[in-house]
């Protein structure tokens, strides 16, 4: 069987996820440019870019953008917005980068597209792509969830209709053995078929984890923000931990 995230990555997640618009990641852009301090023209990578909505909000504000995801059918869409072709579209997987060393000035990794993978060695090689991609002194942005938070908010479970198509969309969520879980079904409202299902994990690495592990990729932790807002990082409060920093 193919792991989550080479089968839950498709048309169904544009679907789930279809209320993360284009609007908001402009905002979230603005903050990321002054939290890499990036040149104008820079060379920026984002990994894990999903349906483009960062990637091609960094190539509006003039740089040059190379957006990087798994999954086919979302670069598809992705592609689909960039109607000017503004952004290099590139299939890979984030823990082997398909790019030369030394190649970009800034690289973004955002929403969670971290902890993905079940040996602790493949999400370290993450890190370490991330440090060998990145010019000396280049930028790096990882928003990744903060586990405390996560424990203490987690809603067990939701549903809601899709006013556009009336697809059903159910999600269960739960916290096992150090991963955050969702259970995702979707499916017509009395319908005899069977439901459209998906799980999504992601492993809870906190701070500590991070701390270690970047330093150990060449990469110094420079700044941490506990939401796009730019709050402190509170570990008890703070809803995601944003962390900035550069190549050793």
């Amino acid at each position: 069987m193919k792991p989550w995230y080479e089968q839950s990555f498709g048309s169904d997640y544009m679907l789930v996820y279809k209320h993360r618009n284009y609007e908001n990641a402009n905002q979230e852009v603005r903050k990321m440019i002054a939290w890499l301090k990036l040149p104008a023209g820079a060379h920026v990578l984002d990994i894990g870019c999903g349906m483009g909505r960062h990637a091609l909000a960094l190539a509006d504000f003039g740089y040059t953008v190379t957006g990087m995801d798994l999954s086919p059918t979302l670069l598809e869409e992705a592609g689909r917005h960039d109607e000017n072709g503004m952004v290099k579209w590139v299939q890979g997987d984030m823990r082997k980068l398909p790019f030369k060393e030394s190649c970009f000035d800034a690289t973004v990794n955002l929403f969670t597209s971290f902890g993905y993978f079940s040996a602790e060695e493949d999400n370290i090689n993450v890190l370490r792509h991330i440090r060998r991609v990145l010019r000396q002194d280049g930028s790096f942005l990882i928003d990744f969830l903060n586990p405390t938070y996560v424990e203490q908010t987690l809603v067990p479970r939701s549903e809601r209709i899709d006013e556009e198509c009336g697809l059903l969309i159910e999600e269960l969520r739960s916290i096992r053995d150090g991963w955050v879980q969702k259970e995702i079904s979707v499916s017509k409202p009395q319908s005899k078929e069977e439901p459209r299902q998906y799980l999504e994990r992601v492993r809870l690495y906190d701070l500590s984890w991070f701390d270690q592990h970047l330093a150990a990729s060449g990469l110094a932790l420079e700044q941490l923000y506990g939401n796009y807002n730019g709050s402190t990082y509170d570990q008890a409060t703070s809803p995601r931990m944003i962390m900035a920093g550069r190549a050793r």
